[in-house]
Parts: C-alpha cells; structure tokens; sequence
C-alpha cells in the first residue's frame, strides 16, 4: 500500500470530521452570541448564572464531559447519539471560550457611540442589535478563528465515541496494516490540510467584515 492508497483510504474519515467541526462550531457560535446577548440585554439576576457557566465549562476536560455526555447520562435512561454527544461537549465548551471572546469584543465597542443612541431614545436591545453586535462580531474575528481551529484540533475524541472519522479511520488502518508511521503521518497530512481550508475560509470572512483603517497583524 503506497501512501497515497493510505491517504486515500483515511479520506473516508474527512467528511466526518469536518461535519463534527462544523457542527460543534456551530453550536460554540450560538452558545456563545447567546451568552453575550442575555449579559448585555437579559436580566441582572441571569449574570451569576453566565459566569458560572462559563466559568465551569472553560475547566472541564473535554475527554470527561465527552464521556460524562456518551457513557454518563445512558444510565439515566438518556441515550445520547455520538454526534450529538461532541455537540454537547466540545461545542458547549467552545461556547463559553467564544463567550468570553464576544465580552471582550463589546469592551471595544466606543462607549460614546452607546450613549448617543440612549439619547436618541433606542431602547437596550435595539442599542445591542443594530449598534454593539455588528462591532463586537467584527472585533471578535480573530478569536473566534483562533476558537474555531482549536474545535478542529479536538475533533479526533470523536473517535472514543464511535465516529468513524480520521482518526478512528487511521487506527482501524494500522491495526490491520501495522504501517502506523505511515499512516499517523497521513494523518497529520490530512489534519494540516483540512486546517488550511477552515482557514482561507475564515480569513476570507474576516477580509470582508474587516473594519476599515484597521490593518490585521
């Protein structure tokens, strides 16, 4: 088996592993602008509530939430599907670090544009949506890149919960072949690749919502 056989044998496991990144950050993405919105716009009584939420899930391992989800709550008599138990756990986890991300952003946001638009009579959540959200989203790009590749790193405990993606693919291979040089570093060929991809993508994004006058490093 030449390498390229074994490229293209762990080639099965890309798709998976792409939909686990996606959709964990996905859910990472909603958590988070969730989050940023009920402590902007929600009730004060909900703060302790956020913070402690992001608190807990930016300390958790994710290797034990993943199997506290997966193997954990069956013997509650919920059984949780693999996909949906990475969604659970890294994407969970993503959204409190994105949380944290989106705070600092709205730190950014000119207090003196705010307090214009209090003048103006618009009320809290007309001042989030239309005025802070669309800034903090553009100061907030290059976190959640940096969150987004970081899901993509992770992707691979899929692998403890059945998912057949690049990982599982790759153990499945050497076991049967005992070529693992080969094939962990086919592996990170692949890895390396998929990060390139979720990167011209979102770098693209970021060009096009850059703020003007404002040159990334």
């Amino acid at each position: 088996m030449s390498f390229l056989e074994i490229l293209a044998a762990l080639g099965r496991g890309v798709g998976n592993t792409a939909l686990v990144t996606l959709a964990c950050a996905t859910t990472g993405m909603a958590v988070g602008l969730a989050i940023a919105s009920l402590r902007r716009t929600g009730p004060r009584a909900l703060t302790p509530l956020l913070d402690a939420y992001v608190y807990v899930f930016r300390g958790v391992p994710l290797l034990v939430l993943l199997f506290l989800v997966y193997f954990g709550l069956p013997s509650l008599g919920l059984k949780v599907p693999p996909l949906l138990a990475m969604v659970l756990s890294l994407g969970l986890i993503a959204g409190a670090y994105l949380a944290e991300v989106f705070r600092g952003a709205l730190d950014l946001v000119d207090p003196s544009e705010i307090l214009a638009a209090k003048a103006m009579g618009m009320r809290p959540i007309q001042i989030f949506t239309l005025l802070e959200l669309p800034q903090m989203l553009r100061f907030a790009l290059p976190g959640i890149i940096n969150e987004f590749t970081t899901i993509l790193k992770y992707s691979p405990f899929a692998y403890t919960v059945g998912i057949p993606e690049i990982t599982k693919e790759a153990m499945t291979l050497a076991a049967t072949t005992l070529r693992g040089l080969e094939i962990y570093l086919a592996v990170g060929v692949l890895y390396f690749a998929l990060y390139r991809l979720f990167l011209l993508g979102l770098h693209r994004v970021e060009r096009h919502f850059r703020i003007p006058g404002i040159v990334p490093p």
